[in-house]
């Protein structure tokens, strides 16, 4: 389980297709955290390390599963990626509950500033749409948000200067796919009410 606040934006360095799925190779800070079998989410992507734990790198395998149902498929060596080690029992849920399973991919609609603010308005399937409301959460690349806005075929979230800075979201521009969780609660909600 993760809470959605990113802990390090990481670099991916290489990306290997194994003809079953691909490894990345990603540096960050955080793989002196991580041993073999650990979880890690990368933009928001549960994922297992493997390879390479520890130092500066860690590496992960990507089903080709994931790379149908995520954004994971379109990174390259270079590009970076919000991390976020699994919470502790003892740690603060500062963020919301994530899971790290990934349940569509959107897209970035169109972007504005607001005073020190940015929204981002993001295109996203109608299935996941209707677990989308004003003021609640949502976690996009991994990063926890709260829908400032939603539209029928978009939601808005609005980005303060810290999310912008340390997160990929303060480099996205229109066109550019973002993994989409939404809430788990509000689907648990509607499996209880049908």
């Amino acid at each position: 389980m993760f809470t959605g606040l990113v802990q390090d934006l990481g670099e991916v360095t290489r990306i290997d297709d194994t003809g079953d799925g691909v490894r990345l190779a990603v540096r960050s800070h955080l793989a002196s955290e991580l041993s073999e079998g650990d979880s890690v989410a990368v933009n928001g992507v549960c994922l297992t390390a493997v390879g390479m734990c520890g130092g500066e790198l860690f590496g992960a395998d990507v089903m080709r599963e994931t790379l149908r149902r995520s954004s994971l498929g379109d990174l390259a060596a270079g590009g970076h990626v919000n991390l976020e080690l699994p919470l502790r029992a003892t740690d603060r849920l500062g963020g919301h509950v994530v899971q790290g399973h990934v349940d569509g991919v959107g897209a970035v609609r169109a972007t504005r500033e607001d005073g020190f603010a940015r929204i981002v308005e993001i295109e996203a399937d109608p299935s996941l749409l209707r677990y989308v409301v004003e003021k609640g959460s949502i976690a996009v690349d991994g990063v926890s948000l709260t829908v400032s806005a939603v539209g029928d075929t978009f939601f808005a979230i609005s980005l303060i200067p810290e999310t912008i800075e340390r997160t990929t979201l303060g480099a996205a521009e229109p066109g550019r796919p973002v993994n989409l969780e939404v809430d788990v609660l509000a689907k648990y909600v509607e499996k209880l009410i049908r």
